[in-house]
């Protein structure tokens, strides 16, 4: 029956672009996770979305500089999918803000669609229901779908298994840059964003940032942009940036990569494997039940 119903709403979000029915989902494939897959079409999309990460420290206005950005893209008539993955909370699992209010000048345009998701407690920042979520939101046909996730550092490196283009942001006093560098994510970033660019420090900060990437040996060419996203300065220029990387990208052969596809199945199996341990931890209560464990 899941099956079955799996098929069914897929059909609907590709066909009628129904936000509710994607809503409903999204919903089931969160709750049963890789068992999506028995749906075989979910692999199967029509269209592929331009998928961009958005990362960096809390604090570093990444709601704001997403917000704005769904702005210049529905100027240029593109549809917008948004994945907003939120800290879980350690009672419920569920995400601490929920649907969040971000973006909400967007909240009744029918070519944005916005979902926060509870990162669950994953190393990577990502909980193994995003990468089929994902999926389903190539079914619905966006132009770009847009991920954010929480914090910055060496736990957010899976981003660059699920983006097309990945985007740190920083703020110019934070000193983030150094550990950010330090982190590995020079290596995962495409573009950085140096945000809140009014603030003392910030041309500073970006030049920095543009002498390291010179000095070091990544093949990579990774662009700064610097942004006040509260008044939509240079958020523009980011955008079409933005647009011009997803004309030059191939999609399809992004999607077939061994190394994404390894990462996708290496988060599902381990979400399987922690709910069967949660499941088994459920029935200890008493000293003999431990000791079964073993």
């Amino acid at each position: 029956m899941t099956s079955d119903t799996l098929s069914s709403l897929l059909k609907s979000v590709s066909q009628a672009k129904n936000h509710e029915d994607l809503a409903k989902l999204l919903s089931l494939i969160d709750r049963i996770g890789a068992k999506a897959l028995k749906a075989k079409e979910l692999l199967c999309p029509k269209k592929l979305s331009f998928r961009i990460g958005i990362t960096g420290p809390p604090g570093a206005g990444k709601s704001t500089l997403l917000s704005a950005l769904i702005s210049e893209f529905r100027v240029r008539n593109m549809s917008v999918g948004v994945i907003a993955v939120d800290p879980s909370s350690p009672f419920t699992q569920g995400a601490i803000l929920g649907d969040r209010i971000r973006a909400q000048t967007h909240f009744n345009d029918d070519k944005v669609f916005i979902r926060s998701v509870a990162s669950r407690g994953f190393q990577g920042g990502l909980s193994a229901a995003v990468y089929l979520m994902l999926r389903a939101y190539d079914h619905f046909g966006f132009d770009v779908v847009i991920v954010e996730t929480v914090g910055v550092g060496q736990t957010e490196l899976e981003i660059m298994n699920v983006a097309d283009l990945v985007s740190i942001v920083l703020v110019p006093e934070s000193g983030d840059y150094i550990q950010a560098l330090k982190a590995g994510l020079l290596e995962i970033a495409d573009l950085f964003v140096v945000n809140k660019s009014d603030r003392p420090g910030a041309d500073i900060m970006a030049s920095e940032l543009k002498h390291s990437f010179e000095l070091s040996m990544t093949p990579k060419k990774i662009r700064v942009f610097s942004t006040v996203a509260t008044e939509s300065k240079g958020v523009a220029d980011l955008a079409q940036f933005i647009i011009q990387k997803k004309s030059e990208t191939d999609l399809v052969g992004e999607r077939k990569k061994p190394s994404r596809l390894r990462a996708e199945a290496r988060s599902l199996l381990e979400s399987e494997a922690k709910a069967k341990i949660e499941k088994r931890i459920l029935k200890i209560k008493s000293n003999s039940d431990l000791k079964l464990l073993f």
